[in-house]
């Protein structure tokens, strides 16, 4: 395509997501709101990175928020798919949430067959600062942020709580990974065609520095806000040590609180366990979320 008047390829141009218009809100539920696919950021070359953000009618005043991260093995997922173990349930899970007096946003990340480590995590910090940014309208409270992810996006979820620049008020982790650096399970960081392996663009033990950056059981520290932890014992994918060792290092390091809680008979996403023992994982990590915001 040929050069054009920078004034005709502004006009040309997509609002900016920082001042575009909200959609329509759709009406999954009486008393529920559903912004569908709203932009949230722009990454050059790429992609529009979008969120989906559930809102409840029933609750006064600004509204505390999950960040809900999906799964994939950073390599693919839906931003709304919570897991295997909770797609059939109606009303949804973040519904549920938003039931329970959260806004509930989920929200798009650059997968590892387009960028590699830290983008993703760049992309939900910028889903926040969007967030923070367009509370007003939105009627959301920043500032009591729970961060709630599974498998991968339970790895990112944990980065982000860790991350001293973000004030999440605490965070819900699902089986997730929590140390690049060593063999754990099915794992090799010798490997150059692991899924950890395509998330940071070579085989982690050939890029040690990135490893451990990507690694939440490397950034832990004392002012650390709240964890749970919960993990299948008998995960086959994500062994149940990559949850140990991370609520072992909070520990270490000071934190005020951790939780740890594995799963007997579960393996990875809850398969092998009964639809109320899932459901009870779902209320326990419920109501941890709602303590840390009231």
């Amino acid at each position: 395509m040929s050069s054009a008047d920078p004034a005709l390829r502004a006009l040309i141009a997509a609002p900016h997501p920082d001042v575009a218009p909200l959609p329509p809100a759709a009406r999954p539920a009486p008393d529920l709101r559903l912004l569908r696919g709203v932009p949230y950021g722009e990454v050059e070359g790429g992609r529009p990175l979008e969120l989906d953000l559930w809102l409840p009618d029933t609750v006064d005043g600004p509204l505390p928020l999950v960040l809900f991260v999906h799964g994939g093995a950073w390599r693919r997922g839906r931003r709304d798919d919570m897991g295997m173990a909770t797609r059939h349930w109606d009303p949804g899970p973040l519904a549920r949430i938003a039931a329970a007096g959260f806004a509930v946003a989920c929200a798009d990340y650059r997968l590892s067959g387009e960028a590699r480590f830290p983008a993703p995590l760049d992309d939900l910090r910028a889903a926040l600062r969007w967030l923070e940014l367009r509370s007003p309208e939105l009627g959301v409270d920043p500032a009591r942020t729970v961060v709630w992810g599974e498998s991968a996006g339970g790895h990112l979820a944990s980065l982000l709580a860790l991350d001293p620049a973000v004030p999440a008020a605490g965070a819900v982790i699902w089986y997730a990974p929590s140390d690049l650096t060593v063999p754990r399970g099915p794992f090799d960081p010798h490997s150059a065609t692991t899924p950890e392996a395509l998330l940071l663009g070579a085989a982690p033990a050939t890029v040690p520095e990135r490893a451990r950056a990507a690694s939440p059981v490397t950034r832990v520290h004392r002012a650390a806000p709240p964890f749970l932890l919960v993990h299948g014992e008998r995960d086959t994918m994500v062994p149940a040590t990559h949850s140990e060792a991370l609520a072992a290092g909070l520990r270490d390091a000071g934190a005020a609180r951790v939780e740890l809680r594995t799963v007997p008979g579960a393996d990875h996403g809850w398969h092998g366990l009964p639809d109320a023992d899932v459901e009870d994982v779902f209320a326990h990590s419920l109501r941890f979320a709602r303590e840390l915001v009231d």
